[in-house]
């Protein structure tokens, strides 16, 4: 595995991830990881954050392409974790596919997930035959959460195997081989400099 290397300094290494790649290993998923493919690019990060995870201070779903951050040193580690815990200084939007239109075309969803607040500011973009593309700012960070806003919107994210919608993505061709999301900016507070900055990378073919 060769990563897509949008940024690096001395504490962080921003990458543009592919769709299906895990971000790091878990029990069922012992095949190499971006963060171990970063390993052997900076060995210096084998030990910042977690052995387990190392460098990994957020995650993207092994479908989801896009921008991440790691961290390089323990400082800035825990400097980026606090922000992604707090919020206030990240800035995270997605491009994603779903089917038909969103109406009205912008709006938000404040629709709680597993008893915590979650907030998508969603715009549709663009329109093509049965499914639109939609940008997604969220201004929290749960699980799944732009895939379980898009569902209960009624418009769910294309190719989506767990809330999507089978039978549409069966009428597509060519037949979505992923969900089709993709994280297209990430906006935060350098560790060192504490000066914002932000990195994006362009949505893959498949989504085009």
């Amino acid at each position: 595995m060769k990563p897509d290397i949008i940024y690096q300094d001395n504490e962080i290494l921003v990458v543009n991830k592919a769709a299906g790649i895990f971000v790091h290993k878990a029990p069922g998923h012992e095949s190499e990881s971006l963060a171990d493919a970063l390993v052997e690019l900076c060995p210096q990060m084998k030990a910042v954050g977690s052995v387990e995870r190392p460098g990994v201070v957020h995650r993207l779903d092994e479908e989801t392409s896009g921008v991440m951050v790691f961290a390089k040193t323990d400082a800035a580690y825990y400097a980026l974790r606090e922000q992604f815990e707090r919020h206030d200084t990240i800035k995270k939007t997605y491009l994603g596919i779903v089917h038909g239109v969103i109406n009205p075309r912008k709006g938000t969803i404040r629709e709680p997930i597993k008893g915590k607040s979650a907030v998508t500011h969603w715009e549709v973009l663009q329109k093509a035959g049965s499914v639109s593309m939609v940008e997604f700012r969220i201004e929290t960070g749960r699980m799944h959460q732009i895939r379980l806003h898009a569902k209960a919107l009624g418009h769910p994210i294309v190719g989506d195997k767990l809330y999507g919608d089978k039978r549409k993505d069966g009428y597509l061709r060519p037949r979505p081989a992923r969900q089709l999301l993709h994280a297209v900016e990430l906006t935060f507070n350098h560790p060192k400099t504490g000066r914002s900055v932000t990195f994006a990378a362009p949505p893959p073919g498949d989504m085009l």
